[in-house]
């Protein structure tokens, strides 16, 4: 009998040890100006890294400004400003729109923006689901590429 209960005691002990916890997902955060409020690079378009020495940095400013620096569309970096805004769909979650100072027009697109957490966020066009955009948080644009940059205007 003795034996036994050794037997079930090891039992449990091994059931118990082998078993990790359910790690719970970090929740994401609520889609608002405060939590975009940051420098944010762009690391994935389309479910892929961007091309070597390619960048898209877009700082967002919790008073609805932005300013992006690119040199995607351009061989040379480029710095864009302008205004955005984020809208509530309750079909489709939070949608952020821009148009461009200097009377250069709105964005091409519209973006739904989910997965929002501390360090990344995911934007989705809101006319072309195959645009996918990840982007990171990171601390500041590269103090090279600001110095390099030149404002578009008209």
């Amino acid at each position: 009998m003795k034996k036994i209960i050794n037997i079930l005691m090891l039992a449990l002990i091994a059931v118990c040890t082998s078993c990790t916890p359910e790690e719970t997902p970090e929740p994401t955060l609520p889609v608002n100006t405060y939590n975009l409020d940051g420098t944010w690079q762009l690391a994935q378009l389309n479910d892929a890294p961007l091309a070597d020495s390619t960048y898209l940095y877009i700082v967002l400013d919790r008073k609805g400004t932005f300013s992006i620096y690119t040199n995607l569309s351009s061989m040379y970096p480029v710095m864009q400003t302008g205004k955005f805004t984020i809208e509530e769909d309750w079909r489709i979650g939070s949608i952020i729109s821009g148009t461009y100072d200097f009377d250069l027009g709105a964005w091409n697109h519209e973006y739904i923006i989910t997965d929002l957490y501390k360090e990344s966020m995911v934007w989705t066009a809101k006319d072309d689901a195959t645009d996918v955009q990840k982007f990171v948080r990171v601390a500041d644009v590269p103090e090279h590429i600001t110095e390099a940059v030149r404002p578009v205007e008209k």
